[in-house]
């Protein structure tokens, strides 16, 4: 039978303190509590405030030349000190005001955007350019050249959601700018989504990258997807009526390292309780309810509002009115490694 260790004696503290004095430590050793990943709701309200003020008040040339953006981010309050909204994902809330644009640029993190406000500015990535919409799904996979601007006559603001805290945890993280505002254009807009996104393939294509080769998932599309589905589907206890963005040269995830989501929940309908083992982050892209998160947290939300869901705790959606929330975390790469899991109702 094992003894407990004896923490008063001497020899031992001695032992301690030699291995502290050269970077060991003992298995038997408590270790320090790790950064507390907290269910958090962030108002639109406010975040449209700040930055609104940003706008008038931080111009992009007194921005660090490296990041040239104007975004808030979103910033869990167990995890200050990373400036993260999950353990794996940092989440920004970006202001692109007309006239504005970035400068061409690749990065080995992933990156997704989803349009709250806005229409006509444009991304570009990899030679393609695609006019962003309000609720559209807009990915740039790891080292792909992107950059974006704003040519409409109103300001655009998207989520921006990528997988920075992943890619330094791996010691990965590398960026390269082109040195231009703009990449050279090689294919006319709407051919990725004309050439893979219609249910066909052309036939000699061979996969390469794993992210998906359509890199706009309009919304118009992914809205009338769901409207398609209540008609006909029965709705999910714990989700009502959930959509995975896909890659179509796979049917995987549309990201590699990112797994994103579009659900559609009725007036009135409550889901049964729900957990899984990937943090989720929650954007109201319709409609009104609440969320109650473990067994104290019950978050009200409304229209574009945002909210973070910790790994392992039981969810319940509850919609006042129809509503639509777009998701993301990183399941895949659980998924991908073994360790994602689920429980259905009994959280």
């Amino acid at each position: 039978m094992s003894e407990a260790v004896n923490t008063d004696d001497p020899r031992l503290k001695e032992l301690h303190r030699i291995m502290a004095e050269n970077s060991l430590a003992g298995h038997w050793q408590p270790r320090q509590p790790a950064p507390e990943l907290r269910s958090h709701l962030w108002r639109w309200p406010v975040i449209y405030s700040c930055l609104m003020e940003s706008g008038e008040v931080v111009k992009l040339g007194h921005i660090d030349e490296a990041a040239k953006r104007r975004t808030v981010q979103l910033v869990n309050p167990g995890l200050t000190a990373f400036k993260s909204t999950t353990r794996t994902i940092q989440m920004s809330v970006q202001l692109v005001k007309p006239g504005e644009r970035a400068e061409c640029h690749r990065h080995t993190a992933a990156a997704l955007r989803f349009v709250v406000e806005g229409d006509g500015a444009y991304t570009a990535v990899d030679g393609e350019r695609t006019t962003m919409a309000e609720g559209d799904f807009v990915i740039t996979p790891h080292w792909t050249w992107h950059d974006h601007g704003n040519e409409s006559d109103r300001a655009m603001i998207w989520l921006d959601g990528l997988d920075i805290p992943m890619v330094q945890m791996l010691d990965a993280s590398f960026a390269e700018r082109l040195g231009e505002n703009r990449q050279p254009l090689s294919r006319p807009e709407g051919d990725s989504l004309a050439r893979y996104g219609q249910g066909l393939l052309p036939v000699d294509h061979e996969p390469g990258a794993p992210a998906s080769p359509v890199f706009n998932y309009p919304y118009a599309r992914s809205r009338e997807a769901l409207e398609a589905m209540r008609r006909r589907e029965a709705w999910d206890p714990c989700h009502g009526l959930k959509l995975r963005y896909a890659n179509p040269v796979d049917g995987g995830h549309a990201m590699p390292t990112i797994a994103a989501h579009l659900q559609l929940l009725p007036a009135g309908f409550e889901t049964a309780s729900y957990r899984a083992t990937d943090a989720a982050v929650f954007a109201v892209v319709e409609g009104s309810g609440e969320t109650r998160i473990g067994d104290e947290t019950v978050f009200s939300w409304g229209p574009r509002d945002i909210f973070v869901a910790p790994s392992w705790h039981g969810l319940r959606h509850s919609a006042r009115t129809d509503a639509v929330l777009f998701s993301f975390s990183d399941r895949v790469v659980q998924e991908k490694l073994g360790l994602w899991r689920e429980d259905r109702g009994n959280a």
